[in-house]
């Protein structure tokens, strides 16, 4: 028997039918997937589900005693204490009770502590203080730590263990990968498909999707359809059904329209007319207009600026730290024009500090950090702080304009957000009213608004829908400048990056070819742990091996007019560097442009030799330093 049925359910906010005549039943054990269109109204069903909202119309049908939680995208506000009361205040009364007890038993308040004791006593909560700690451990959790002190992901972990102390018969989770590194997101897929009770999910991360879901059902224009857990099944058989809804729709077309010629013929045609004839055109006319039509896709385009030098950011022997911890040491790396740098590693192992040093926004506490010429940077920030709340979606992209210029076409902003999805009243609507992948959406499109030759993109693919991610993968992959990507979103990074800088820990980062998988493959412990992780010990050998010296690979012998040239190189390439520098910094000034335009055309040309001149400087030093 099912613990859940939805019997032809509609629900409604304004204008059509969010929800049109649903039907869905949900049996114990079954991993299911809600995929659809950013604001198709997947947390709209799980509100229903969860009790949160009532239907329009139509029937919800629970087994009797069937328990339904659910995991929120964000976290919510006024959530404090600690991870202990957190996670305790998921069991109502027995667990405020639990967590006040806790409270006293540390301010050592033991004049309080008999009365609270009392009150646990009689609503068992012993036992329930037994679940509470077993949950903690399962999730590595500190129960004494202050819960607005933690960082997002460990956030979404502690509401995690919340949703799941009380051991729900349905468990509702809305983008549970959000703000979760790679190996927290492992983790959380081997926890849930432990998981007894039914679990509804909503996911942008393909490779999660397809782990877990035993079943996939899509809301398309308010409707649902049921497929097998399949991901490659269900892409290929939706493609078959749309076109198939297409062929029918353009036979149904054709056919109104010979009959709308019908209607208009003269006044002889009216008199000898077929009033059945009639009915049936009132009643195609009346389906037309009903029809939803399949929402369109984002049209991106990235502003594109004049190219940046050939070297883009060159740190030398750089190391940084907090207090004592070491977040980067002695790490030397140049990324060049054209690069596209995923960054992988833990939540708090110095990705966002890796960035930022890379930036010139932090100064390193030991090496150097030489920023490349002609920067335009484009930031992408996850949080999405660059929105501001007090204005519109139309508002923060505009800033005091009615026109955005994307490589030499001007465009109105309005039908420049359409492009993003947003119709003119949406674009108009404060943004506190806007889903989670709305807002994303509005920041790719004041991101790439912006003229750029250096794209910083930290986790940009949080509440996308998987059609708009698709796209911004083709975006990102025809980008003419270079990336640096953090993303905790396996697929993302195998089809958009071509090199990653992986923090390892205890300071290490190290550079590899290609995206994640090519990492896995690469890594020197072959079924290490993900960064950030700790393996358990491995067993002690049966015997020590000797130890295998690796052969040095003799460097090949120069002749002496190379090997004189390879020592003036670095003379030369700093010579070259000092040159760009002294140019780059005399066409930032203003008295520059006040020249005539032969002498701004000359310098203009200067700079480009230069450029070209320090590029083959560094290819030589390759050459010759082997």
């Amino acid at each position: 028997m099912p613990l859940m049925t939805l019997n032809d359910v509609d629900y409604s906010v304004g204008g059509p039918l969010l929800l049109d005549g649903v039907e869905l039943s949900i049996e114990r054990g079954e991993r299911i997937a809600l995929i659809g269109r950013n604001g198709a109204g997947k947390s709209t069903l799980m509100r229903l589900i969860d009790g949160e909202l009532k239907p329009d119309d139509g029937e919800i049908r629970r087994e009797q005693g069937v328990r339904v939680t659910r995991l929120e995208q964000e976290v919510p506000a006024g959530a404090d204490g600690s991870v202990y009361d957190v996670v305790a205040g998921g069991l109502g009364d027995a667990g405020a009770a639990l967590a006040e007890y806790h409270r006293l038993l540390h301010a050592e308040d033991y004049d309080a502590l008999a009365d609270v004791q009392a009150r646990v006593e009689a609503l068992d909560g012993w036992r329930i203080d037994q679940r509470v700690t077993e949950v903690l451990e399962r999730l590595q959790l500190d129960g004494d730590a202050a819960f607005t002190r933690l960082s997002g992901g460990m956030k979404r972990r502690v509401l995690l263990a919340r949703a799941v102390v009380s051991a729900p018969d349905i468990l509702l989770l809305d983008e549970p990968t959000n703000h979760l590194d790679i190996a927290a997101i492992d983790w959380l897929e081997g926890f849930l498909k432990q998981w007894p009770g039914a679990l509804v999910f909503v996911t942008h991360d393909r490779r999660f999707l397809r782990a877990l879901a035993t079943r996939i059902v899509e809301i398309d224009r308010g409707g649902l359809t049921s497929w097998p857990g399949d991901w490659d099944n269900y892409v290929r058989r939706r493609e078959e059904r749309l076109n198939a809804e297409a062929q029918e729709q353009s036979r149904f077309d054709k056919l109104l329209a010979q009959e709308e010629t019908w209607i208009r013929q003269g006044i002889k045609a009216r008199r000898t007319r077929d009033e059945g004839r009639v009915r049936r055109l009132k009643a195609m006319r009346l389906e037309r207009s009903q029809r939803r039509d399949l929402t369109g896709n984002v049209r991106m385009a990235a502003a594109s600026a004049n190219a940046s030098g050939k070297k883009v950011v060159e740190m030398q022997d750089v190391s940084f730290a907090f207090s004592e911890r070491r977040l980067i040491q002695d790490f030397s790396t140049t990324i060049f024009r054209g690069d596209r740098i995923g960054l992988i590693g833990a939540n708090g192992t110095g990705k966002t500090t890796l960035l930022k040093l890379l930036l010139g926004e932090l100064r390193p506490q030991a090496g150097e950090v030489k920023t490349g010429t002609q920067l335009q940077i484009a930031y992408f920030d996850q949080y999405r702080a660059t929105l501001r709340e007090d204005w519109n979606a139309l508002e923060n992209v505009a800033e005091g304009q009615d026109f955005v210029e994307i490589n030499g076409t001007r465009k109105h902003v309005i039908g420049y957000l359409q492009d993003f999805l947003f119709t003119p009243e949406r674009a108009r609507a404060p943004i506190t009213r806007l889903s989670g992948g709305e807002r994303n959406r509005l920041l790719l499109a004041k991101l790439f608004a912006q003229p750029s030759n250096l794209l910083v993109m930290d986790e940009p693919t949080n509440d996308l829908d998987v059609e708009t991610l698709e796209l911004l993968e083709e975006l990102l992959g025809d980008y003419p400048g270079t990336l640096l990507l953090v993303s905790h979103d396996r697929d993302f990074l195998d089809n958009v990056v071509t090199s990653t800088l992986v923090m390892e820990g205890d300071g290490r980062v190290g550079e590899y070819i290609g995206g994640y998988e090519d990492w896995l493959r690469q890594r020197p412990q072959p079924g290490a742990a993900l960064p950030g992780t700790t393996l358990a010990p491995k067993a002690a050998p049966v015997a020590d091996a000797a130890p295998v010296v690796a052969t040095p690979v003799a460097k090949r012998k120069l002749s002496y007019k190379d090997q004189r040239e390879l020592e003036q190189l670095p003379l030369r390439i700093e010579q070259l560097e000092g040159d760009i520098a002294r140019m780059t910094d005399e066409m930032n000034t203003a008295a520059f442009y006040q020249r005539d335009a032969g002498a701004i055309a000359a310098h203009g040309q200067q700079l480009q030799q230069a450029q070209d001149a320090l590029e083959a400087a560094y290819l030589r030093w390759t050459e010759l330093d082997q």
